[in-house]
């Protein structure tokens, strides 16, 4: 079923660069080599860095499933102002600081069930990498040397603003650029710092200091792909000036375009209608999120909006995901107790073609949700009526399992088979064979004991549904 569904079906992307969608086309053959922008570990990574890795491992899952061979890279910026200056409040050393909460974001990647990436690379473990491309733009003429400093020359890379679709000549009025008396033109960006007094520090043939942030990322991805690779992604706000100046580091280093075939970006993540932001005091970190809500209905709430468009997140919000995995774990459940051999519907044939349709199409998983949802009422309504066959069940399981495997939205562990007492299961069995032999009175009078337990129970053609109240 899946080869003749999928035969001669092209993948779509909206590309940031053209602003239009485009057929997936990968450099070499069946193999495709992604970078996505990691997070800066001053702190516990918050919900909007969940949003956007979520958002990736959902896309680098399903593009494997399609059949590519996806090598998925992700930096860590383990060195940057925000660091020093968090470790200097807390008078803990630079590195080890970004070390304790590198590993705190592993962590919340892992509670997150995102397990798609293939390298986790820090900028602390790539230092030759950058001062070697930052020789080569130095040679080319991309780059100079002032007050130990290295910055990269905006005005000889005539493309600079094509990503964000930013005129140059009106950027310097456009964007606030701190002060640099080092700078020849204030829209020149470091490419590595000079150590300040009591600073870590790397040596250089400009001096000891360390990267800038932009420099980082191209250093690393050239190490692993070459000077072009396939996909680049990462949360929209990055695309200026960090997308934009790490186009312009490696097409000048390199001399070929484009750097990136395909560029793809998340939307913001608001908090009670307003970007998430510490100032606001609506920061939510990922830790906190988990300590109330499950990873699963976190997915969900991703998955529901469209991966470019903002997500609105609240508490209510996630209760509300909640109880709609809820209501498609019951369906699943009901599904393994299919036992009818007869009946003739094609649920699970139609709920594959919309999968792979609206995934197909720019990773549209709003689309494809609201297919699941209302095929899964349909499938509920056929076991009432007795129309669905155990084979056709077993088959709709199929397309779940590649569901979940994907978009990792159902619990590994079915919440009926966990949270049900074997008292409450029993006592339901005893009710139906009442039911079944019309003794209403005894029928009614376990069902009244197994809400006073706080259960609810649901009749159905395939046997009793029991879940927790």
């Amino acid at each position: 079923m899946l080869e003749f569904i999928i035969e001669n079906m092209p993948i779509r992307f909206r590309n940031t660069l053209t602003s239009k969608k485009e057929v997936l086309r990968p450099r070499q053959g069946k193999r495709l080599d992604v970078f996505v922008c990691g997070p800066t570990v001053y702190d516990h990574s918050h919900v909007g860095h969940a949003r956007t890795f979520t958002v990736f491992d959902g896309i680098i899952s399903y593009l494997r499933w399609r059949g590519y061979k996806v090598r998925y890279l992700v930096n860590i910026t383990d060195i940057d102002d925000k660091i020093i200056n968090r470790a200097n409040e807390s008078g803990k050393d630079p590195l080890r600081l970004s070390k304790e909460f590198t590993g705190s974001y592993l962590d919340d990647m892992k509670r997150l069930r995102i397990d798609s990436v293939t390298y986790y690379e820090p900028a602390s473990a790539h230092i030759p990498e950058i001062t070697k491309q930052i020789s080569t733009l130095m040679k080319k003429g991309f780059a100079y040397a002032s007050g130990g400093s290295v910055y990269f020359l905006v005005a000889k890379f005539k493309e600079y603003g094509k990503l964000s679709k930013q005129n140059r000549s009106k950027l310097r009025t456009a964007v606030r650029i701190k002060d640099d008396p080092n700078k020849r033109d204030p829209l020149d960006f470091v490419l590595w710092k000079a150590q300040k007094p009591g600073e870590p520090f790397w040596p250089s043939p400009w001096g000891p200091g360390r990267p800038g942030w932009h420099i980082e990322d191209t250093a690393i991805s050239e190490s692993f792909f070459g000077s072009q690779y396939d996909i680049h992604g990462g949360a929209i706000e990055l695309t200026f000036p960090h997308h934009e100046s790490e186009i312009a580091q490696q097409e000048a280093a390199s001399g070929e375009k484009p750097f990136v075939r395909l560029w793809l970006h998340s939307g913001l993540l608001n908090i009670g209608g307003e970007k998430m932001s510490k100032s606001l005091k609506n920061f939510v970190t990922i830790r906190e999120m988990l300590d109330k809500h499950s990873a699963e209905s976190f997915r969900i709430l991703v998955f529901r909006t469209h991966y470019r468009a903002p997500v609105h997140y609240t508490d209510d919000l996630l209760d509300e995901t909640k109880r709609a995995l809820e209501r498609l774990n019951s369906m699943r459940e009901r599904l393994k107790s299919v036992s009818i051999t007869r009946g003739k519907t094609f649920f699970a044939k139609r709920l594959l073609a919309a999968f792979i349709r609206h995934l197909d199409d720019d990773f549209d998983t709003p689309r494809f949700l609201a297919a699941l949802f209302t095929t899964s009422s349909a499938i509920n309504k056929s076991i009432d009526q007795n129309k669905l066959s155990q084979k056709e069940a077993l088959e709709i399981l199929k397309v779940l399992e590649t569901v979940d495997k994907i978009l990792k939205i159902f619990p590994k562990t079915a919440k009926r088979e966990t949270e049900i007492p074997a008292r409450i299961i029993e006592l339901a069995q005893k009710r139906e064979v009442f039911r079944k032999s019309k003794n209403w009175a005894e029928a009614d009078r376990i069902r009244k004991e197994i809400e006073d337990a706080g259960f609810s129970l649901q009749d159905s053609a395939t046997g009793p549904l029991v879940e927790k109240q």
